[in-house]
């Protein structure tokens, strides 16, 4: 018997096929990939046709709207009010400065204020010994004692020589050294009188009081030292802070346009502000101009007086002071943002109602605090670009979202 028969089915080796057998089997696969391919093909040429239509339609499209509209912020122009100021570096000044000393010399015996406290003229601060200037004071008042009764023993035998003289019992001479004693004796009472005097204003002066309103500063003398008149130091600084100064500076050719003003009698706001000019301390009125200007900076001096409720301002602060001096009223305004500059012109870019922008060269005014005075070129309730103008030229359209006057979006 054959081996191959006794083996199983899937061992069996496969019997080679005839020619026709291998012929009808390749025919069936090719008819297989031609119905497949059909759908394949068929899908690909829809996939073209559409994508196709697609770029077409969105070229055209877009011929026929035109590129995006550019977002921007946009502000209208208004008519308002704007102040001219002149802007100045300038310090805090008290008006009033004392270096508190001692006009008696002793032993510093009380110390009655606290450092940094507001004291009032005539508060007691300090006191010196007065114990030596009561021993002079009891002297004088016993000296005093002492020539009071010569002089009076002096106007008596004046008394009698007088009557002596009238019976031819004194010579002449004797009356008149006698009524020069009388002066003399006179002279040295008075002279008592001023040692009794100069003891007690010692006295007065042991007690030491605040000469002016102000602040204390820090205590330069500790009580048990010492203390003379002629200390370079004193025992204390007080400061007036209520009110207080600025002096600050303008340029020379300023100074007409603020004496004009002066010379008017019409008062000069003031304000203060801090070192980055953003935020205002405090304001007051212009008190004072310097009697020359300063031909190394060719700058004047002013002094502004601040009432410095609260001591906003304190000495030697630096600030920046700002000087009103004119105020314009119903002028063209819009945010400073808007103003664009090139080495040809200044301009904003205005947006017209079909919501594209044009270039409009303007002429502008003074400037302050953001805001912008354009003198030509705008009218209230024109619309400008704020924000986006980096995008922008002449005709872009635009999707402008509007704004108040202050840059801020609009309800």
């Amino acid at each position: 018997m054959d081996e191959r028969q006794l083996l199983p089915p899937a061992q069996q080796e496969p019997r080679p096929l005839s020619p026709e057998q291998e012929r009808g089997q390749k025919s069936s696969l090719q008819h297989r990939w031609k119905w497949l391919a059909i759908p394949i093909l068929l899908g690909l040429v829809i996939w073209i046709a559409v994508n196709r239509y697609g770029r077409a339609s969105a070229q055209s499209h877009a011929q026929r709207n035109g590129p995006p509209a550019v977002p921007v912020v946009a502000v209208r122009a208004y008519q308002g009010d704007i102040g001219v100021y002149f802007t100045g570096l300038g310090a805090v000044t008290p008006i009033y400065t004392v270096t508190v000393r001692t006009q008696v010399n002793g032993e510093l015996m009380h110390v009655y204020f606290r450092e940094g406290q507001i004291v009032h003229k005539g508060e007691l601060l300090a006191e010196v010994d007065p114990r030596p200037y009561q021993v002079q004071l009891t002297q004088a008042e016993g000296q005093l004692l002492k020539d009071q009764a010569a002089l009076e023993n002096a106007r008596i035998d004046l008394t009698r020589y007088t009557t002596l003289l009238t019976q031819n019992a004194v010579p002449e001479q004797t009356v008149a050294t006698q009524k020069a004693l009388i002066l003399q004796d006179e002279g040295t009472v008075k002279t008592d009188q001023g040692m009794i005097d100069s003891a007690k204003l010692n006295l007065v002066y042991c007690h030491i009081t605040s000469p002016i309103d102000g602040r204390v500063g820090l205590r330069l003398v500790d009580p048990g030292n010492i203390v003379h008149t002629t200390d370079t130091n004193g025992l204390m600084v007080i400061t007036q802070l209520e009110p207080i100064t600025v002096i600050f500076t303008i340029s020379e050719d300023q100074v007409p346009t603020v004496l004009q003003k002066m010379r008017a009698k019409q008062p000069l706001r003031v304000d203060a502000y801090d070192r980055d000019l953003k935020t205002k301390l405090a304001e007051g009125v212009l008190t004072t101009l310097d009697n020359q200007i300063d031909q190394t900076t060719g700058t004047l001096r002013l002094r502004a007086t601040f009432a410095n409720k609260g001591d906003v301002l304190f000495p030697n602060q630096f600030v920046n002071a700002r000087l009103l001096v004119d105020e314009k009223h119903g002028v063209t305004l819009v945010p400073s943002v808007a103003i664009q500059r090139n080495s040809q012109a200044t301009y904003v870019y205005l947006v017209k109602p079909d919501q594209t922008v044009t270039v409009r060269q303007v002429t502008v005014g003074t400037t302050e605090g953001g805001e912008t005075e354009v003198d030509s070129g705008l009218s209230p309730g024109d619309t400008v670009v704020t924000t986006g103008v980096d995008k922008l030229q002449e005709g872009t359209k635009v999707a402008a979202h509007l704004a108040d006057s202050s840059g801020r979006p609009g309800s």
